[in-house]
């Protein structure tokens, strides 16, 4: 009877090591997580020899190695997109509904866009200036005819960019044209709150 109860004590003492070590093991394996080189469930089993090196992964967008106007070195231009538009509501003026608009890309990169020139979108890149990593557009226009566009960009450093561009009832704006329209271009704001 004396060695039922001590097999019995010992199965009990065994049973309680495997079960801390079953309760132990999982936080071992959640924080290390699965083994990225064992077996597949279609595999037989057998394990490959792991690889001296890991494969690199090219960057999903270019690096700037050197610092340009609105990035940061070593860092990427990754933006959400943003839209902005005006109109000139004033029925006296030759511009009356013409619907400007601007818009930004995941790069970072501004296009305008004039109603009067449907599906056409100007890279504002074009313009002197132009900050390189644009984060928002934001634009306003007067009544006039000549009337003023005003096209702000804020760019990825904090600053902000303005260009005053003329607009005219006789020609809507295009890539060949623009540069000149918002001469001399691109200036930053003082005193931008950064």
């Amino acid at each position: 009877m004396k060695t039922h109860i001590w097999a019995a004590r010992s199965v009990a003492a065994v049973s309680g090591v495997v079960l801390a070590g079953a309760l132990l093991a999982p936080s071992a394996v959640a924080h290390s997580g699965p083994d990225p080189k064992g077996p597949g469930k279609h595999t037989s089993g057998k394990k490959t020899p792991a690889k001296k090196k890991p494969a690199k992964q090219a960057p999903a967008k270019p690096v700037v190695e050197e610092a340009q106007p609105g990035q940061v070195a070593g860092r990427k231009c990754v933006t959400t997109r943003d839209v902005a538009s005006a109109v000139v509501d004033y029925s006296g003026s030759g511009l009356f509904e013409t619907v400007f608009r601007s818009a930004t890309d995941e790069q970072g990169h501004a296009f305008l866009n004039d109603s009067r020139n449907p599906g056409v979108w100007i890279n504002l890149a074009l313009v002197p200036g132009a900050p390189k990593c644009v984060y928002d557009t934001a634009l306003s226009v007067t009544e006039e005819n000549p009337g003023h566009l005003f096209i702000t960009l804020l760019a990825s450093n904090g600053t902000l960019h303005q260009a005053t561009c003329t607009s005219t009832s006789s020609s809507p704006f295009s890539p060949a044209n623009l540069a000149t329209a918002c001469a001399p271009g691109f200036t930053e704001l003082p005193g931008t709150p950064v």
